[in-house]
């Protein structure tokens, strides 16, 4: 990074991915900022930085783990730490943002993402750098600009450059929901498209719920107002009560496109608990895939994930270095891992120098 002004620049991290900045410091040539956190007895959170901040840029590298409610605490209280002390501008790069899967309104719960963001920019922070979001729309909820990396390229070159004879691939979206994302894929790389329809077991939606509960039948019908003849032509009554809600049948699992003989690739953004893609695996090597590769962005692998990777019938995984997955590659060979740093390092040099960050994503849809 020649170009980079880098006397007022300032990186420091809190415990989720040390490994990670410092080699986005490394890039830089910088050496990472002296801030030290630690967790008392209680388990409160304690941010010591030993280093004048006073009318610098500060870079908070700060990603989501498995520990993801001390990695949120953490970021606040060293974004708030730098706010009182003065610092020019606080941005915070979170190559993988906690709670975003929590983006939407279900039941009887909250948007957890939005109240996420609101407590961001209560804390400090006047930007924020992060990675394939699992819904873009979550950049609304923050008051603050927002800069959403792509690291769809890297996992392009990595097809290209690694899967042998990649031209006799077809690009799977295990559920229909990441069909947009398959697609993109398949019209860089100009292969076919599958998509898995189906479930294997019943959604959270559709879980019994109070609401769901029939209301009382009265015995006598309610009294109303008198309706003109006219009106009451043009008015359709039902039986006595509020209609039932049809019940949401889920058909099986079915694929929707040819993977026989084929080289399989399933995409997403996101591979955590991972009994879905063992079983979209199972239906593709049932259908006659030869091999099947997962790629994501972003690899959390919790619980027993490694096991049952390296269990099941897919042959790789492959995942970029957003979220620190050093003990679960010990437990399953299969698990590979795609360096970012070189594009936090660079988002990061051109929003200190003022650039344009049109070059990162460039043809990029907004379905990627």
């Amino acid at each position: 990074m020649d170009n980079t002004s880098t006397s007022d620049i300032v990186i420091i991290n809190g415990n989720s991915h040390p490994d990670l900045a410092n080699m986005v410091a490394d890039r830089m040539g910088l050496k990472n900022g002296g801030c030290s956190v630690f967790h008392k007895s209680n388990r409160e959170t304690i941010v010591e930085i030993s280093d004048s901040v006073r009318g610098k840029d500060i870079y908070i590298i700060q990603t989501g783990t498995k520990d993801a409610n001390n990695n949120i605490m953490e970021l606040l209280i060293m974004a708030y730490a730098c706010k009182t002390s003065s610092a020019r501008s606080i941005v915070g790069v979170i190559p993988y943002l906690p709670y975003s899967k929590q983006c939407k309104m279900r039941k009887r719960g909250c948007i957890v993402s939005k109240l996420l963001a609101k407590m961001m920019c209560t804390s400090g922070l006047t930007h924020i750098i992060t990675m394939d979001l699992h819904q873009k729309e979550i950049q609304g909820f923050f008051d603050i600009p927002v800069d959403n990396l792509r690291a769809s390229p890297f996992l392009l070159q990595y097809i290209q450059e690694s899967i042998p004879e990649y031209r006799n691939s077809v690009i799977v979206a295990r559920n229909p929901g990441v069909a947009k994302k398959a697609n993109s894929y398949a019209e860089r790389l100009r292969l076919g498209l599958a998509v898995i329809h189906g479930e294997q077991k019943e959604a959270e939606s559709d879980e019994v719920d109070g609401r769901y509960s029939p209301p009382p039948t009265r015995n006598s019908t309610p009294q109303h107002a008198p309706i003109s003849s006219s009106s009451r032509q043009r008015t359709t009554s039902v039986s006595v009560g509020v209609p039932e809600h049809p019940v949401k049948v889920k058909p099986p699992l079915t694929i929707v496109g040819d993977v026989n003989g084929r080289i399989a690739i399933m995409v997403d953004d996101l591979i955590d608990d991972v009994q879905s893609f063992v079983a979209a695996a199972e239906m593709l090597k049932e259908n006659g895939a030869c091999k099947i590769y997962v790629l994501a962005t972003h690899g959390l692998l919790s619980s027993d994930a490694p096991r049952l990777l390296d269990e099941s019938c897919i042959d790789e995984i492959v995942v970029t270095n957003t979220i620190p997955h050093e003990i679960q590659k010990l437990q399953c060979h299969k698990i590979k891992t795609i360096d970012i740093s070189i594009l936090i390092a660079e988002a990061i040099r051109r929003i200190h120098n003022k650039e344009s960050m049109s070059y990162l994503f460039r043809n990029v849809t907004l379905e990627d």
